[in-house]
């Protein structure tokens, strides 16, 4: 289960949930209202299965690989209008025990319906080398308005040793976002979770701590369809660009000194009905925690991870096939407490692995089952941790039943699609303790709706 460290200031939530709700409505009556996004399908004239296990994204088949890593510019060769797009998110959820004092600001303890977000992209291509994919986002939850996820691309044919190259660049602002596969975090399963029920403490930092907080340029390499390279250089964004974007600058929450650096290198090979991948990703952060400079120092963070992905597809020429999708990472960081050691009395190094494991069966890209394992173990640091053992150590599963009934060849449009899904989160420990931690189970209900305008 993927966690992330998160501030979340008081918001009512009424009029939230009519217009998120309200959204919904109006995106499901409305006339020749399939894709996540329907951007994508427009500009290609494919349905969102062509690209998307189970119909909807932002799982990706090979040919919606194929999309990404050609920067977003296919197309069926007629003219379109600007590829915009907007999703909503609706929940419901349900913990094991009572939240005291409430799931957030403004929820109450327990079953909290909730307009988990709405969001507006730009989606597609530019020019004939040149796509993006860029989000504004609005959080129901936290009631924040912010620039989500944000990959632009440029990409080119080339030959190397006399086979096909492409060449790419990218400007983005999360690493791991401009990934081609699921298994690395920005993309990874669950695609999308309650904000309304307890999530362990421990995280790992390129889990999700400096999403939205960078801003990166990498270059990237697809060699005879086999050998994947990338390299990227991310700088936290000033205080001004953090404003506009909709973060508070001067919230007490971790800041990026200097550069990042980030990785991925890959193998993959498509043979047949299988599609197999396997690599490594990673990077190097200095953080100055909770924006604090008074020691000096910095806490430094290095992330290596090793990946791997397998898809099985019952008939490689229907995009409706039935077919298996199976994710595996696993994430060693090693953090360098320089700055926490004298700020807070922790250790002076710590360690944290992740491991994340999952596989689903989407039959007839509409009902598609997921089982997820999940593991993180790390170093007992009380000070630091601040889990009643010092431990961060949490263990479960996570259980989830989509049913997307739009986004095929046959479907009533190709303007619409939606996204209904019941996911159950079991933990078997939590927060490094086993006693309990089935309290922290939560079931939660989402309808996902998408529209192309």
């Amino acid at each position: 289960m993927r966690a992330a460290h998160r501030t979340i200031t008081p918001a009512p939530v009424t009029w939230k949930i009519g217009l998120s709700l309200a959204l919904t409505l109006a995106i499901l009556l409305a006339p020749r209202l399939a894709a996540a996004l329907p951007s994508f399908a427009a500009q290609t004239n494919q349905p969102c299965a062509a690209c998307h296990v189970g119909a909807f994204g932002p799982q990706l088949k090979p040919f919606g690989r194929d999309f990404k890593l050609y920067g977003y510019t296919a197309t069926d060769g007629k003219p379109h209008f600007p590829p915009i797009a907007a999703t909503a998110i609706a929940s419901f959820t349900h913990t094991a025990s009572d939240q005291p004092g409430g799931a957030a600001p403004g929820f109450r303890a327990n079953n909290n319906a909730a307009p988990d977000e709405a969001s507006i992209y730009y989606a597609g291509r530019i020019s004939e080398s040149i796509g993006a994919f860029i989000e504004g986002n609005y959080d129901g939850v936290s009631r924040k308005i912010s620039l989500g996820k944000t990959d632009i691309r440029l990409a080119r044919d080339a030959t190397l040793f006399e086979q096909e190259f492409v060449l790419g660049l990218t400007v983005n602002n999360t690493p791991t976002v401009s990934d081609l596969w699921n298994s690395t975090p920005a993309w990874g399963f669950p695609y999308n979770a309650s904000k309304l029920a307890p999530t362990p403490l421990a995280a790992v930092l390129s889990d999700g701590d400096i999403d939205g907080h960078t801003i990166g340029l990498g270059g990237y390499g697809l060699w005879n369809e086999t050998i994947y390279a990338e390299f990227a250089l991310y700088q936290p964004v000033g205080r001004d660009l953090r404003n506009t974007l909709g973060e508070n600058p001067y919230a007490q929450v971790n800041r990026i000194s200097g550069a990042i650096p980030y990785w991925r290198l890959a193998l993959q090979h498509e043979a047949g009905q299988h599609a197999f991948q396997i690599g490594t990703y990673g990077l190097r952060a200095a953080i100055w925690p909770n924006g604090d400079q008074s020691a000096g120092r910095t806490d430094t963070f290095t992330d290596i991870a090793l990946d791997a992905n397998w898809q099985w597809i019952a008939d490689p020429k229907s995009v409706v096939s039935d077919m298996i999708s199976a994710h595996a990472t696993f994430i060693h960081e090693t953090a360098a407490l320089d700055a926490s050691r004298i700020l807070v009395g922790s250790r002076g190094t710590n360690k944290l692995d992740v491991m994340r494991a999952d596989v689903s069966y989407s039959f007839a890209a509409t009902w598609t089952p997921t089982v997820q394992v999940f593991h993180s173990q790390g170093t007992r640091d009380a000070a630091y941790w601040a889990t009643p053992n010092g431990r961060g150590n949490s263990t479960g599963a996570v259980f989830e039943l989509a049913w997307v009934p739009f986004g095929k060849p046959d479907s009533w449009s190709d303007r619409f699609n939606v996204r209904l899904a019941a996911q159950y989160v079991a933990y078997t420990e939590f927060d490094g303790s086993t006693r309990g931690a089935a309290r922290n189970n939560a079931l939660y209900l989402s309808i996902w709706s998408a529209l192309r305008f």
